[in-house]
């Protein structure tokens, strides 16, 4: 049985067959697709193999019957599925899995076969994955090339994937789930800007999910989910199958991988919709919002021309406080996700720019808006470079709105203020989280206590009293004093230099001298 470093080892190889002609935010798509056909199919195939054991006995027609009966209930299905020429004749009949192209990986059209097999799979495990491969055509010549280079492509890519090391017949549900992560993660770091429209660094993911802290039976919610490994992670931080996950993603090829992150974590329930969240919000009950126990989200940072008829003729009036500049759409999905969030008890973490901390206008009284209300709980800053995406510093906001009037934690009345911009690993890269660093964060949070040049638990009075600036230099003095100089001894430092120099300076004219040379 292959080890989780053979999966990563195997499939990150098989991603040469692209590397140097297609861009990486691209061909992830393939190779993730690829991975989660090839689990499917070996899993279909255990099971094909064992009830054949068990019926063994019983004539072949017999078999075969009970056989199929039996995959019909497997959790996904596969199906025979036909190929048919301009005439619509059918010229061929295949199961529709990875084993099916494999035999016919050599064949003309295999990037055709591909799409028609991956659609039989959604056809057959409909609605649950219906659409997951829709924005991901294998016989693309815009993206894979022309026939002849994409055949010789797609060919050596399904080698690639039948190799012995990537066997998932027998391989655990948590392995190849931490092995669909650690792929995005690579091909994140490979993506550079472009990786933030599908991946939270995951010690940025863990960090987020421990402030966040959901509880048992939460519905989580990430409104700008990605590929789903943050969303993933603040399930796990209930420490049980007790939770719900649901989110939304404006990108139909990243939302695909959310959804196949999804099934091979287990989460077969999760609800992942299409569409963008400010302006099309489609995780509705009724006509109304859901309401959602822990809401957590890094969204893309000050996205421009964010506003459409959606947003600024909003019905759910999440934009009550004001409607963010159509340049900077940080407030925008801040305001969605306190709309979202469970009256008098939901929680919101939320990754974001520095520039939501002080920025005026519309954001400033937004900003006043929320800390009067006393929904804001804490400000977290964070060390610069952990983005492939950017090199600026971020902060992570909490919100808690059991901090509403009436509710459990009325009586809390102040922010706390943690300056952790120093605390980091250095990379060639980007820079990163140790779990010390995080784990230092975490504590200070829940401890909630003013530590010299590190964090400060500021009262609404004294934020009033700045303005509302939130900037968090203003809260956390991080200033280190230049030790004092000693002049005297810096000028006995001088001459004993300046008497080192005299007698070296002498020495190399008496050598001159005795070279006939004058100094």
């Amino acid at each position: 049985m292959p080890t989780i470093d053979d999966i990563k080892n195997s499939v990150w190889s098989a991603c040469d067959t692209f590397r140097g002609t297609i861009d990486a935010t691209q061909y992830k798509d393939y190779i993730l697709a690829l991975l989660f056909l090839k689990y499917i199919s070996d899993i279909w195939k255990k099971h094909y193999d064992e009830f054949a054991e068990e019926y063994r006995d019983d004539p072949a027609d017999v078999r075969e019957l009970r056989i199929r009966r039996k995959l019909e209930r497997e959790r996904f299905k596969l199906k025979e599925v036909e190929v048919r020429n301009s005439k619509g004749e059918v010229i061929d009949r295949f199961l529709s899995s990875f084993d099916s192209l494999f035999e016919r990986r050599a064949n003309d059209n295999i990037g055709e076969l591909i799409n028609i097999a991956l659609d039989g799979i959604e056809q057959a495990n409909d609605p649950k994955l219906k659409g997951v491969f829709r924005n991901i055509d294998f016989n693309s010549e815009a993206n894979l090339g022309q026939t002849k280079d994409r055949n010789r492509r797609l060919e050596t890519l399904l080698k690639d994937f039948g190799k012995a090391a990537l066997d998932l017949r027998d391989i655990k549900e948590d392995v190849i789930g931490e092995a669909y992560i650690y792929l995005i993660e690579r091909f994140a770091s490979d993506a550079g800007k472009k990786a933030g429209e599908f991946f939270t660094p995951r010690r940025v993911s863990e960090l987020v999910a421990k402030l966040a802290a959901p509880k048992e039976g939460a519905r989580i919610c990430d409104p700008a989910c990605g590929s789903g490994a943050l969303l993933l992670r603040a399930g796990e931080e209930v420490g049980s199958k007790n939770f719900r996950l649901y989110g939304q993603e404006s990108n139909g090829q990243t939302r695909a991988l959310a959804r196949m992150n999804m099934f091979l974590h287990g989460q077969d329930s999760a609800r992942i919709e299409w569409g963008d969240t400010l302006n099309n919000p489609l995780l509705l009950e009724g006509d109304h919002l859901m309401r959602f126990d822990t809401v957590v989200a890094n969204p893309p940072f000050s996205l421009d021309k964010w506003i459409g008829d959606g947003a600024s003729n909003d019905p759910h009036r999440r934009f009550a406080r004001g409607l963010p500049p159509k340049s900077k759409a940080d407030y925008a999905f801040i305001l969605h996700m306190l709309a979202v969030a469970r009256p008098a008890e939901g929680r919101v973490a939320i990754v974001a720019p520095h520039g939501v901390l002080f920025r005026g206008g519309a954001e400033g009284r937004i900003r006043e808006s929320l800390v009067r209300e006393n929904l804001l709980d804490a400000v977290i800053g964070l060390p610069a470079q952990l983005f492939p995406t950017t090199g600026i510093p971020v902060c992570i906001l909490i919100f808690d709105r059991s901090r509403e009037s009436g509710a459990i934690r009325e009586h809390v009345r102040d922010v706390l203020f943690v300056d952790a911009s120093r605390g980091f690993d250095p990379g060639k890269k980007q820079n990163e989280l140790s779990e010390g660093h995080l784990a230092a964060i975490v504590d200070t949070y829940q401890g909630r206590s003013s530590i010299p040049k590190y964090s400060y638990v500021a009262t609404i009075d004294e934020i009033i009293k700045n303005d509302f600036n939130l900037n968090i230099p203003r809260y956390v003095d991080t200033f280190e004093p230049e030790p004092e100089i000693n002049l005297q001894a810096v000028q006995d430092e001088i001459r004993g230099l300046e008497e080192q120099l005299a007698t070296v300076r002498a020495e190399i004219n008496d050598h001159l001298v005795a070279l006939g040379i004058r100094p």
